[in-house]
């Protein structure tokens, strides 16, 4: 029959090299990385991998043609495919059985329910898919390849007709990618982030206390702030409940949010901050925090109102929205954001903040969550803070990008694990993780003091593009509590 002819020929159409080589790579997919995976994430990663290694099996077999190299014997491609086959075979066996050790060794250290299975037939079932789908487009990238090669067959020799092919192929499927595809991703993204940004919650009317932001009194517009700084400025301990868990009168804090709509400029928006804070009292308070929220504006209730439980409300916490995306979307097409907006208000509020008499100023911290702490950590330059130091910071997550987090990492002194460094004698800044560790015995503080949270397992904080050739030194040594042996 026609279709069983058709699928012969389409099942002989695969390299062998490359389906070995696809199929190893597949395996190497299934052992644990820094976080637990779903069956279905696990197959569309493992999908991709087996698509990469097939595309690098059949690329190395046409380099081999292209550069005219002998043909291996008659005998040696059929034994060396019988052991080949037999010898991969096993490796993939053996990984999908293993998965769900290596998934549970993961679950366990964070504390999660460990699985009955990984479900491995479903795994490999979704990465077949996906990687037959990637193929098939790589394919017609091929044939493309193919004919623009035979084209300039008739001007000029065979070997630079298939290198111009490949040019012209791949420079016309990355303009189209990027000019079309990813452009129209990213529109379409901007697009319905925006819309979640701006979603009006009818359970979240506006704050009625004068002193928050967006209510009647204030100079922000309740609707201009965005979902994310809405929640934030709602969503904290009252002066009762402080009153009530520490058994004695508190006050009520302060949280001034300004949204990437309330103003058009950054230094618009910080303008507007500061004016927010003197309107309410802010520079009045004990502590006063200058705070970089993630893409979409979120910042954590835990550290938040920690603060506000410790000082009984004697706080005042100020932050700008920079954008209404995701961190990783926002690092990939505003990378610049929120740097600018966190110099920008800390400018603003720095300024005003050293007008004061320093008898009478409240102390002055930075904070930034991921994406918010590559921002807040380069916001105050050294020369700033030696002139009129603030107090100090607390950067939670520092994303990998972040320069200042790696260079203290680099530096840090010798014999300290990479995910939890010790720097120098620990008076101006300290590491810490899911236990504290900022209480180290003969170390002292100094007058300033800045501190990195972060966990050995959170691959934001300790990806790297050397990982593909590198062993990273967070697997040197003693590993994080939360890193999975079998890494």
């Amino acid at each position: 029959m026609r279709w069983q002819s058709w699928i012969a020929r389409y099942g002989t159409s695969f390299s062998f090299v490359g389906l070995a080589l696809g199929a190893v790579f597949f395996s190497a997919s299934l052992t644990p990385s820094l976080l637990p995976r779903t069956y279905m994430t696990q197959g569309a990663l493992s999908g991709f991998a087996l698509a990469l290694g097939y595309g690098v099996g059949v690329l190395t077999v046409l380099l081999w043609l292209y550069l005219e190299l002998p043909p291996p014997g008659a005998r040696l491609p059929r034994v060396s495919r019988w052991l080949t086959s037999v010898g991969v075979s096993l490796v993939v066996a053996l990984s999908l059985w293993r998965a769900t050790v290596w998934q549970n060794s993961l679950r366990g250290l964070m504390e999660m329910e460990p699985l009955e299975t990984a479900y491995p037939l479903r795994v490999a079932l979704i990465a077949v898919v996906v990687a037959a789908v990637l193929v098939a487009l790589a394919r017609i990238l091929g044939r493309g390849t193919a004919v623009v090669a035979h084209r300039f067959n008739a001007l000029l020799p065979r070997r630079v007709s298939y290198v111009l092919g490949v040019v012209v192929v791949g420079f016309v499927t990355i303009s189209l990618v990027n000019g079309v595809l990813l452009r129209r991703a990213l529109d379409a993204a901007d697009a319905t982030f925006s819309e979640l940004d701006a979603l009006v919650d009818e359970e979240t009317p506006p704050p009625s206390h004068p002193l928050a932001s967006g209510s009647a009194a204030s100079l922000i517009d309740w609707d201009s702030i965005g979902r994310q700084g809405k929640r934030f400025v709602v969503s904290g301990p009252t002066r009762d409940e402080l009153g009530g868990f520490l058994g004695r009168p508190a006050r009520q804090p302060l949280r001034v949010f300004v949204g990437l709509h309330s103003r058009e400029t950054a230094r618009e928006r910080a303008e507007l901050a500061l004016a927010e804070l003197e309107r309410v009292g802010a520079f009045e308070r004990s502590v006063l925090v200058v705070a970089t929220p993630t893409g979409s504006g979120w910042l954590d209730n835990g550290a938040v109102d920690t603060l506000e439980y410790l000082h009984g409300g004697d706080t005042a916490i100020v932050s700008t929205q920079y954008s209404y995306l995701p961190s990783w979307i926002t690092l990939l097409v505003q990378p610049d954001r929120p740097e600018e907006s966190a110099r920008t208000l800390f400018d603003a509020v720095y300024a005003h903040w050293r007008s004061l008499p320093r008898g009478s100023r409240p102390k002055l911290y930075l904070h930034g969550l991921s994406l918010g702490s590559l921002g807040s950590e380069t916001s105050a330059d050294l020369f700033t803070l030696f002139e009129d130091p603030i107090q100090g910071a607390l950067w939670s997550g520092p994303p990998f990008p972040s320069t200042v987090w790696a260079n203290r990492t680099r530096d840090r002194n010798p014999g300290s694990p990479a995910w939890l460094p010790t720097f120098r004698d620990g008076s101006l800044l300290r590491f810490t993780a899911q236990e504290n560790a900022l209480d180290r015995p003969g170390q002292r503080w100094g007058p300033m003091r800045f501190v990195y949270l972060q966990y050995a397992s959170d691959p934001m904080v300790f990806f790297s593009e050397t990982l593909a050739f590198r062993r990273p030194a967070w697997l040197v040594g003693e590993r994080g509590p939360d890193v999975s042996p079998h890494l």
